[in-house]
């Protein structure tokens, strides 16, 4: 059954955002992945128990035009950026993702990860990520040591604003072989994606609404 592993936000400001985030939900020290240069990016990735959170911000507009744009159409400091699905069989859902003519934008296979990235304006609502990590209990995108960062708890729920929530629902699931069941969808076409990401912090039920953190 596939899981949300990760959920990611676009900010304008990573140092702020970090800030913020830490003091309002007690998270731990984060882990800041160089490779995300690739993308024009700097960021920020916070260990909950095995899920994660990470902040992603432009720092190279020659590279990082999807962020730029995502925060350009919320018109918003912070944003819903893309949520990480751990699958367990990457090939049949490329497959399914071709048969259904979403495209992809990013793919890397590793020693102890595979996965692809899948368009946002095909796949709907954000960037959808489809991994493999392996062994499964592992995540690279976490760093080295995640899980002594780690605060108890975990991402619970994203809610994700389209115009069509129950067509989007099933593309998602159609694509990972199956619902990812912390994956709400709710109508909304005014301002589509990520609009609430949804936590506990040890037994403490959090709610974090991207155009609310500033």
């Amino acid at each position: 059954m596939p899981r949300l592993r990760q959920a990611v936000l676009a900010a304008r400001d990573l140092e702020a955002t970090i800030e913020r985030l830490r003091g309002d939900h007690g998270l731990g020290e984060p882990y800041r992945d160089p490779a995300v240069a690739y993308f024009g990016l700097a960021n920020a990735v916070f260990a909950i128990g095995d899920t994660f959170l990470e902040v992603v911000s432009p720092v190279d507009p020659e590279l990082a035009g999807t962020a730029i744009r995502q925060l350009e159409r919320a018109g918003a400091d912070v944003c819903g950026y893309m949520a990480m699905l751990q699958i367990d069989d990457l090939a049949a859902a490329r497959e399914r993702a071709r048969t259904a003519s979403v495209r992809e934008v990013f793919e890397i296979e590793l020693e102890d990860i595979a996965e692809v990235h899948l368009h946002p304006g095909d796949v709907r609502g954000a960037i959808v990520s489809l991994s493999v990590p392996r062994p499964a209990e592992s995540w690279r995108w976490g760093g080295e040591g995640w899980a002594e960062r780690a605060v108890p708890g975990g991402i619970t729920a994203v809610t994700v604003a389209v115009a069509d929530p129950d067509t989007v629902a099933d593309r998602w699931a159609t694509i990972a072989g199956g619902p990812a069941l912390e994956c709400h969808f709710v109508q909304d076409s005014s301002s589509p994606g990520i609009v609430e990401i949804s936590l506990e912090i040890g037994s403490e039920r959090r709610t974090i609404r991207p155009d609310a953190i500033s």
